[in-house]
């Protein structure tokens, strides 16, 4: 069953986006979420570095057309919706799942209708959401959970992943288990109090909480070898009349895309100084093999949003949406054009998650450093620490299913010479199980075992 959440979801108020303001100036009101990772390039970072602003001031030099950027935070796509078909925000970023029913709760108002123009980040095996327990929590796989208490924003690609997991753990998502519907924050809280056993949540809040030492993984969305993504959605009727603004916002994620993957500490620093959350939490999803931040709309993206609408009846009252028609990518393909680049090359490149290196940052130091393999990795820990060097992070990618994530939140795998990392207790004992020989290891027995 599905429970509400106590708390009250406070909207930001602004005009709406198509009305001019005071002084004259087009209103582009922008809504987005400072703590999801995966929207930063058309959110934080986007923000932060004034790349919209300053596309928006080159129209303003030719044009004499003034325009004024309105940035809404909120924890979740939820609220932005709402927003969206109150025609109070123009722009929103948010996950799949969140898209999905911006588009179905937009579609029977023209002048809210939306549609998805850009993607900010994916994950080709679905590793962006995750399932965390308490850290005394016995719970070693979703049966466990049957029964169970569940933090999760309703409607959320956490909750999407929830669902799914349960799904294919034989346990049937509205009635196996009872899920709150809260925050983030909220839902954190919950898990650390004990009053639900379980928190299911897009980045960054698995990784975060685990950094924290406040819950473990449990679940890891990549189990599911199905795409997860966050994008761009936009009304057409503000695109329609503006639609040199949604140019810029393109050009502009575009901006904020080339500075993360070109300088992806330079960028974490930036997001966490800008959303709070600890610059190690930002790196391990925005650093090498973690999200791929590509806003091309590529096809196999749209076809698992296509799936997705599957699971949404499933769990609900979801109004049918044309994804073909949701999806529109001539904004992209026009702003591509306009930087002499090949939109047709760039969406047909798919990043494969990374099943070996690793990175080693140390406290002290500007850069990070990178190893060709995790018992690599062990060892310049080992030889870090023996010269008094402390360990800001090390990342690893899980042996089976490649997600990166800490090394020293990892299960540890001996398997003859090789030390192998996986993110869950589960994973490892897969791993075990099917390679006679080989045993579990945590952190620390691993990097003493290391030669």
């Amino acid at each position: 069953m599905v429970r509400l959440a106590s708390a009250a979801t406070v909207f930001g108020v602004a005009a709406a986006g198509c009305a001019l303001d005071s002084a004259g100036a087009v209103n582009v009101v922008v809504g987005y979420q400072s703590k999801t990772i995966n929207t930063v390039t058309a959110g934080t970072l986007l923000r932060a570095q004034g790349f919209l602003e300053h596309r928006l001031a080159d129209i303003t030099k030719r044009t004499g057309t003034k325009y004024r950027v309105v940035w809404q935070d909120y924890d979740t796509g939820a609220p932005i919706t709402a927003q969206m078909v109150a025609e109070k925000i123009d722009i929103g970023s948010m996950g799949d799942f969140p898209m999905l029913i911006n588009g179905s709760k937009t579609q029977a108002n023209e002048r809210a209708r939306t549609e998805i123009v850009s993607v900010t980040g994916y994950q080709p095996k679905g590793a962006l959401n995750m399932v965390v327990v308490a850290p005394n929590s016995t719970a070693t796989a979703m049966t466990d959970l049957a029964g169970k208490k569940v933090s999760a924003s309703v409607g959320s690609a956490g909750h999407g992943t929830l669902v799914r997991a349960l799904s294919a753990a034989g346990i049937n998502p509205r009635t196996g288990v009872e899920v709150l519907n809260q925050q983030p924050q909220v839902g954190a809280s919950a898990l650390e109090s004990g009053q639900v056993q379980a928190l299911s949540q897009f980045v960054a809040w698995p990784g975060l909480l685990v950094y924290q030492g406040k819950a473990k993984l449990l679940y890891d969305g990549a189990e599911l070898n199905y795409p997860t993504l966050h994008g761009v959605v936009v009304r057409r009727a503000y695109a329609t009349a503006h639609p040199e603004v949604l140019d810029a916002f393109l050009q502009a994620q575009l901006d904020a895309t080339d500075f993360l993957n070109d300088n992806p500490l330079e960028a974490a620093r930036i997001v966490a100084e800008s959303s709070g959350l600890p610059q190690e939490v930002v790196y391990l999803y925005n650093g090498p093999g973690g999200t791929s931040f590509d806003t091309t709309l590529k096809p196999s993206l749209v076809e698992a949003l296509k799936n997705d609408v599957l699971y949404l009846k499933s769990i609900g009252d979801f109004a049918d949406l044309d994804v073909g028609g949701f999806v529109q990518d001539a904004p992209l393909r026009a702003a591509f054009a306009t930087r002499k680049l090949d939109y047709g090359k760039a969406v047909a490149v798919l990043n494969s998650p990374s099943r070996t290196g690793g990175e080693l940052w140390l406290y002290g130091s500007e850069r990070t450093r990178p190893v060709s393999d995790p018992g690599a990795l062990l060892k310049a820990v080992r030889d870090a620490t023996a010269h008094g060097a402390r360990v800001r992070a090390a990342y690893v990618h899980d042996a089976e299913l490649g997600t990166r994530w800490f090394a020293d939140r990892s299960t540890w795998v001996k398997d003859g010479e090789q030390y192998l990392p996986f993110d869950t207790p589960a994973g490892a004992q897969r791993y075990v199980a099917s390679h006679p020989g080989s045993v579990a290891l945590d952190y620390q027995q691993a990097l003493a075992g290391a030669a």
